[in-house]
């Protein structure tokens, strides 16, 4: 099965933008794509959101091998 993806713009504070921008540097398997994919999923999943979609995507995203 495919994955259609999307595209978002955010508005984020700097000291959240500093901290995505540590963590991936120190992190070269993550992007910034996978990052906020995985912390939306994880966000929606712990808010109560039930959706096999959203814990699939959450799941690849966190066990997710570079090549």
């Amino acid at each position: 099965m495919r994955t259609i993806t999307v595209s978002l713009l955010a508005e984020i504070p700097e000291g959240l933008h500093q901290a995505v921008a540590q963590y991936l540097d120190s992190h070269p398997t993550w992007d910034q794509d996978r990052l906020f994919a995985a912390a939306i999923s994880l966000f929606l999943l712990q808010s109560g959101e039930e959706d096999r979609q959203t814990a699939q995507t959450y799941l690849e995203n966190l066990f997710q091998r570079s090549v």
